[in-house]
């Protein structure tokens, strides 16, 4: 986005944006999300771990079944249990675990394929844009082992010296019931 467009989305959401400028950033934004994918599933993690900001949030609650009446405890909220609160040296943490071989859940490693959809550009804000992707990410490990996940992300970019960067995940999983051997893998 050039440096008019920027200023120009630095005073408002996304509906302040011409209809050419919306366009843009949505292709530029869908370009991004769609290589961050496919380096996941190419296990280029060092590669994935340099589209992350140094104080990024990455952050998976956990989903519960709950009545009508109690909806807003469907999620744990921050700072309870959850499957995922990382920081970026806890993201690194995680691949050089992947990549070293003595992690059983990861070697041999699995085979994932990260589909991700139905991209919307919810808030600009200054150098930040907030954007809500669906996902569906199926694992395939060793012979037999198979796994699926289907949800909800709530993605945070920044423009950080004109280039899109991962400043924030929220990720919302759709089914409460995990019948994965383990959490090793990177949504």
């Amino acid at each position: 986005m050039s440096q008019v467009k920027t200023e120009q989305a630095e005073t408002a959401g996304p509906d302040a944006l011409s209809f050419q400028q919306r366009m843009e950033l949505q292709f530029e934004i869908e370009q991004f999300l769609y290589a961050e994918a496919a380096m996941i599933d190419g296990r280029a993690y060092r590669t994935w771990l340099d589209l992350w900001t140094e104080d990024c949030t990455y952050w998976m609650p956990i989903r519960r079944t709950v009545t009508l009446s109690d909806i807003d405890r469907e999620f744990t909220k921050r700072g309870d249990m959850s499957f995922y609160d990382d920081g970026k040296a806890a993201l690194a943490m995680r691949i050089a675990k992947m990549e070293s071989g003595s992690s059983w859940s990861e070697d041999p490693p699995s085979r994932t394929r990260h589909i991700v959809s139905n991209v919307r550009i919810m808030e600009v804000e200054g150098n930040e844009i907030g954007v809500e992707v669906a996902f569906l990410l199926y694992r395939s490990r060793l012979n037999t082992e198979e796994s699926m996940w289907v949800g909800r992300r709530v993605d945070r970019l920044r423009r950080v010296d004109g280039a899109l960067k991962l400043c924030g995940r929220e990720i919302y999983l759709d089914q409460t019931l995990i019948r994965a051997t383990n959490m090793s893998t990177l949504f």
